[in-house]
């Protein structure tokens, strides 16, 4: 086995021909997603017109899983049948990039569990109705950032809750999503991520970018205005802890089951650079 990796990715693509060449650890081909699930989910908070659709294909590599969510058309349900007994080597190297995915945060969850990095805090969601926990998730993530009044947060995947967060610490909200026409405020969302990454001061961006392909996109531009990212993820919670200090600057990570699937105290792990 070669050498474990001290040399953070550069893409995504580049982490998973690392994980391939067994840099990270355990070699890929010796684990296996014993288990494949597909999951249809819609929230709706009261007094609001918005509701969310999320598609979430999820793999379980032993005692750990790996989460994606994805567009509506992007995969078909059937996946879910398919996938289980494959090697995580050969889930890997598989056509579809949010099987990929999935099986790289499967994987790293094994081999990085969140419990054991140093370098993240805990904080338990606590018990309460959705938009309670969404209020506490969304208030810690805003948090990572060091906003000051005045400075302009590219949010690109829109959560209303996190909207709020921004704005009370006194920043601009530059919201982007394919999904959503205006905020719940009134505030126009728009489709051109080149526009508000080019604008903002900060960026925040949720773990939906590593499915749909624009998280090395999201990570370049970061790099090269040398302004901070923060990610907020569910999809890929274990591979985004692999770009911190390269490009990324903080993240909260929600490994499955997400804080939506449950009311009873779930932990997130809020990572920043010193």
């Amino acid at each position: 086995m070669n050498h474990l990796t001290t040399v953070p990715p550069a893409s995504i693509d580049g982490l998973i021909s690392a994980v391939r060449e067994g840099r990270y650890g355990t070699d890929p081909a010796a684990l296996h997603a014993v288990g494949a699930f597909w999951v249809r989910q819609s929230t709706q908070f009261p007094g609001t017109v918005q509701k969310y659709r999320n598609y979430y294909l999820v793999l379980r590599v032993g005692a750990n899983f790996g989460g994606c969510c994805v567009e509506r058309d992007d995969l078909d349900s059937a996946v879910a049948e398919e996938l289980s007994g494959s090697s995580v080597a050969d889930l890997l190297g598989d056509q579809r990039l949010p099987v990929r995915i999935a099986a790289l945060d499967a994987y790293l969850g094994a081999v990085r569990p969140h419990r054991e990095a140093t370098n993240a805090r805990v904080k338990l969601l606590p018990h309460g109705t959705p938009l309670e926990r969404a209020r506490v998730r969304d208030e810690a993530i805003a948090s990572l950032l060091a906003i000051e009044r005045g400075q302009r947060v590219a949010l690109i995947g829109v959560v209303n809750p996190l909207v709020e967060a921004i704005r009370s610490h006194g920043g601009i909200c530059l919201p982007c999503d394919f999904n959503m026409e205006r905020t719940a405020d009134g505030t126009p969302v728009t489709r051109d991520m080149q526009q508000v990454l080019d604008a903002a001061d900060l960026v925040i961006a949720t773990g939906m970018t590593l499915s749909n392909g624009s998280f090395d996109r999201i990570l370049a531009r970061c790099r090269q205005r040398e302004i901070p990212l923060v990610v907020y993820a569910q999809t890929g919670s274990a591979i985004v802890p692999c770009f911190l200090g390269s490009g990324v600057s903080a993240i909260s990570a929600e490994p499955f089951p997400f804080s939506q699937f449950s009311a009873d105290p779930t932990p997130i792990y809020l990572y920043r650079l010193p």
